[in-house]
């Protein structure tokens, strides 16, 4: 019977994460991720094959578990709005500098790029969309949100803010990436229908 990892799939895949925030997909090696996850680069190579394998895993694991955070917050609230909240907070707290930022977008660039983390990209993208309409959703059907809202189109309008916040704020460092992200959906919920 082989002997249990120590380490996980999902530890490493959490600590390419931190990994790519710290020095971005371009400068990212099996080193950065080796040291952040506590094993040798050549225990990396023998399960993931290259640091390109190891990011297509990082990426279509990425895309498995998008509505995890959403899941969680739901469970952990009543409110659908402050569950999706909570999830835009989190969202916010893994964004820790401009520079943080900037290390992710690279892997945006790489999506954009190369067919087969596009797929990945677009997988992701679907499903942060279905978790969001699914809290819209719930939010109708409770009452914080007007009866005949179109949770598709209100979906997608919260993740482009999402994103455009958490970019506008590492382009200008004005306060708080959680708190004005708050105040951005805020803004853009009370003006829906």
């Amino acid at each position: 019977m082989p002997r249990p990892r120590a380490t996980t799939d999902a530890d490493i895949l959490a600590a390419t994460g931190r990994a790519i925030g710290a020095h971005g997909p371009a400068k990212l090696t099996l080193a950065h991720i080796g040291a952040e996850a506590g094993i040798s680069p050549a225990t990396l190579s023998q399960r993931f094959g290259s640091k390109r394998g190891l990011l297509l895993a990082f990426a279509a694991d990425a895309a498995a578990t998008a509505s995890a955070p959403f899941h969680r917050a739901r469970a952990a609230n009543d409110s659908p709005l402050a569950a999706l909240h909570a999830v835009a907070a989190e969202f916010a707290g893994h964004m820790s500098t401009p520079e943080v930022m900037a290390n992710h977008l690279g892997m945006l660039q790489l999506d954009l790029s190369d067919p087969e983390f596009r797929v990945h990209a677009a997988a992701h993208t679907r499903a942060v969309e279905a978790a969001l309409r699914e809290l819209i959703t719930d939010a109708v059907a409770a009452g914080e949100l007007s009866p005949g809202t179109d949770a598709p189109r209100l979906a997608r309008a919260v993740n482009i803010t999402i994103d455009g916040s958490l970019l506008r704020w590492a382009l200008t460092s004005d306060g708080d990436p959680a708190a004005l992200l708050h105040d951005d959906l805020d803004h853009l919920l009370r003006r829906t229908p």
